[in-house]
């Protein structure tokens, strides 16, 4: 069942669209590269290899969230209200499956642009997707589902 995810009132309140910060993360990136090239050295088959397993990982790992979010009829749009606590396929493991995704995606084109600019910026990308959108997901979810959600809290690790 595909739901309908128009932007409410209740919602997490999350500071941006997380792929639109990972995006925003590579781009600064490559900004950072073409002013001071900080190059991960030639590219070999098994760092393309690598960067083919990563982007693969995040795109099956993100499709497989999102079904899951589908079918259990909540909204996968950090902007939309969540209908239900999705505890099955992926959720089962982490309870943030997607931002898993975006991360594997992230390090896959890292490899491909080559820089080892967003490896440095990658703690600083990985604390504001923490602070900035898990931690207020998390306190919605809360506010909105209370022992339901501490319980799955309890059950469930938040990342891997």
């Amino acid at each position: 069942m595909k739901t309908e995810c128009v932007r409410t009132p209740d919602h997490a309140q999350v500071i941006a669209l997380p792929p639109l910060i990972y995006a925003g993360f590579l781009v600064l990136a490559a900004v950072l590269e073409w002013f001071y090239p900080l190059s991960m050295g030639a590219r070999s088959s098994w760092h393309w290899a690598i960067a083919a397993m990563l982007l693969t990982s995040g795109v099956v790992l993100a499709l497989w969230g999102k079904i899951t979010l589908d079918r259990a009829g909540t909204c996968v749009h950090p902007g939309g209200s969540t209908r239900a606590i999705v505890s099955s396929g992926p959720y089962r493991f982490s309870r943030n499956p997607l931002y898993l995704a975006l991360t594997l995606m992230y390090l896959g084109l890292t490899l491909i642009i080559n820089t080892f600019w967003a490896l440095v910026l990658l703690p600083l990308l990985l604390w504001l997707v923490h602070s900035g959108v898990v931690r207020r997901e998390e306190r919605y979810l809360e506010r909105k589902f209370g022992e339901e959600y501490r319980r799955y809290l309890r059950q469930v690790r938040r990342y891997f």
